[in-house]
């Protein structure tokens, strides 16, 4: 059974019907009921006054010989009206002669019946017809069937790009040198099969490209295809998702007969955990999605490889699909694309550089890390928003300020210049980044201190502190984490030992803190109580993390206890740092209260000379 053409054809026929009985209602119920409401019914009295007032102008005398039709001219507006003629009146036309009466067909007189039948039918149905025509094509077009078509059910909308159109290139993909070299060998198999074929190596018929949002996987794709300069098949997962039943694996279908059709040639599936989701087996699921997902394992499993088309899916959730789509022979290759290292940073800052004018003495090994742990789209529009500040500032070209200006926006967002802090709050929002600041500089295994700021931002941040590290770090110790928690909880201890009370100010540094706290106990294994156990689970690792604890609840609340314990010793340490160095702390906070920022430089400036005299705050 063609699904694709029964289900359009039902849908015509039942407003077929819809229009037939329309017509029959209007033709033999509606219109002759408002002819006759149209015509006036007199006695044959009144005939006669008004033919004695001269005011019947037009009268049809009916074969009958006893139906009169007349008009009436009722000060100047004209009334048809009807009556029944008396028999012994034998002198009626007489009576209309000297009345001046015109006989005339007031009534007309029924048209043939075939003109009859071409306006009360043929005609309303043909205009019926190419509004249903047009209707279905319209409907076609936005459900996937594009032009031409009349309801074109399970085709499928994918964007084909041929050749190399999209104008991508390798080179114009920086930091990610790993997963390039993975798909340069995909690219030379599709340009050299031969030598491939010689030893007996296949092709693999799918690879996977998996990482963070953001890190380029989009765009390693696309330029796959414009080094391959094969055609190039672009589609996301969400596009199989349809309504009807059967609709999602039918678009699989003509995807995959289209690829054959175009061999060699590169098929794209964006975000294919939207239809590759582990299949649960419960009564009542989503059948629609867990069909399409079936053909799509048959469609990778039945095509022939050595054809030529390769299957390149994009992912951020790996651990939700279903173990049948990850198998060898479906996508036998999975390529991790990740967030960039210092390196990957300052080549992606380089490239989106060419596209603006920039100043020839900007350092990009600094601007790369300060943006630590950004990711490939995050890069690029540091870039944009430097070009953005220097069109703002009235320069023809980006400097080092708009670039590290512009890494600002991206993390706290951009200065609120209307918020206007009072003197005592910018006083302690001043203190708690100076505690922040110095309890990191006097522990050891601490990122410097790149930058310290009172000025509010629009993420809500009243003020901040800016760490950068001097190279890539990717392992972290225990007393690093406990110098992190306790570089966290500095802006509280400032605060109460300043000010004798705490505020709301440290409620991401609590955060923060927290969960770093409870990392190390219940994933990392630097808790002695528990050893190497892990309590927690993470699952979406590339979508922030998600954690769920797997122990008893006994375990949970000791977890909890260690976590309070960890804590609270990490902000004693804070508050015996800050009580070491009052007089620095004092001096830091009064420069950044009349500075509003200073930078790492000047911080360790003042840190390091001998302290002013300076009466203790109150």
């Amino acid at each position: 059974m063609d699904i694709k053409s029964k289900k359009p054809k039902q849908s015509l026929i039942f407003y077929y019907v819809i229009v037939l009985v329309v017509l029959f209602a209007l033709n033999f119920l509606i219109f002759p009921s408002i002819r006759e409401r149209s015509i006036v019914e007199t006695t044959y009295d009144q005939f006669i006054d008004y033919l004695d007032e001269k005011k019947v102008t037009e009268v049809q005398l009916e074969d009958d010989g006893v139906t009169i039709y007349y008009v009436v001219d009722d000060n100047g507006k004209e009334i048809i009206c009807k009556t029944g003629r008396v028999s012994e009146d034998y002198h009626l036309i007489d009576r209309l002669d000297e009345a001046g009466v015109k006989f005339a067909q007031v009534i007309p007189t029924q048209a043939s019946p075939i003109l009859t039948f071409l306006i009360s039918w043929i005609i309303p149905i043909g205009l019926f017809a190419l509004l249903g025509w047009w209707i279905s094509k319209k409907m076609a077009s936005s459900m996937g069937g594009g032009p031409g078509g009349s309801m074109m059910f399970g085709k499928s909308n994918a964007k084909i790009y041929v050749k190399s159109s999209t104008g991508i290139k390798f080179s114009d993909v920086a930091g990610e040198d790993e997963a390039k070299e993975l798909l340069t060998e995909i690219v030379d198999y599709l340009h050299n099969p031969g030598k491939y074929k010689e030893i007996g190596a296949e092709m693999p018929k799918g690879a996977l490209l998996v990482g963070p949002p953001g890190t380029g996987k989009t765009l390693l794709a696309k330029a796959v295809a414009g080094e391959a300069e094969v055609p190039f098949f672009s589609i996301s997962g969400s596009e199989f998702v349809e309504m009807f039943v059967g609709m999602g694996a039918a678009k699989v279908r003509d995807l995959f007969k289209q690829a054959n059709e175009k061999a060699p040639c590169i098929v794209f599936i964006d975000e294919i955990d939207t239809i590759g989701k582990k299949r649960d087996g419960q009564i009542g699921g989503n059948d629609e999605r867990e069909q399409t997902l079936n053909q799509l394992l048959t469609e990778m499993d039945g095509f022939d490889g050595s054809k030529g088309v390769v299957i390149l899916g994009a992912t951020n959730r790996p651990d939700s699909l279903d173990p049948a789509l990850l198998r060898p022979g479906r996508f036998d290759r999975r390529i991790p694309v990740e967030l960039p290292d210092l390196k990957g940073r300052e080549d992606i800052l380089k490239v989106h550089a060419k596209k603006i004018k920039i100043s020839d003495d900007v350092n990009f090994s600094d601007i790369a890390k300060a943006a630590a742990g950004a990711s490939g789209a995050e890069l690029a529009n540091i870039v944009n928003e430097a070009a953005l500040r220097a069109v703002r500032d009235g320069r023809r070209f980006a400097t080092q300020a708009d670039l590290e200006e512009s890494i600002e926006v991206v993390i706290a967002g951009y200065q609120k210049k209307n918020r206007v802090l009072s003197e005592k709050e910018k006083l302690i929002v001043a203190y708690h980044e100076i505690g922040h600041a110095l309890v990191a500089a006097k522990q050891s295994n601490s990122a410097p201190v790149h930058k310290i700021t009172i000025i509010p931002r629009t993420s809500g941040a009243l003020g901040y502190t800016m760490q950068v590290e001097d190279g890539e770090h990717y392992l972290m110790s225990k007393e690093e984490l406990e110098n992190k928690i306790a570089t966290l909880t500095g802006g509280r201890a400032a605060e109460e030992l300043i000010f004798h009370s705490i505020t709301t100010g440290a409620s991401n540094d609590i955060e923060q803190a927290t969960k770093l706290a409870r990392g190390m106990i219940s994933r990392f294994g630097m808790s002695d109580e528990f050893d190497m156990v892990a309590m927690e689970n993470v699952t979406n690792q590339y979508l922030g993390g998600d954690t769920s604890l797997a122990c008893s609840f006994e375990t949970q609340t000791q977890i909890d206890k260690k976590v309070v314990e960890l804590v609270r010793a990490q902000h004693q340490k804070a508050l015996k740092i800050l009580q070491d160095n009052m007089r620095k702390l004092h001096e830091l906070a009064k420069y950044l209260f009349d500075h509003e920022t200073i930078t790492g430089e000047e911080f360790m400036e003042i840190l390091n000379r001998a302290p002013e005299s300076l009466p203790n705050a109150e």
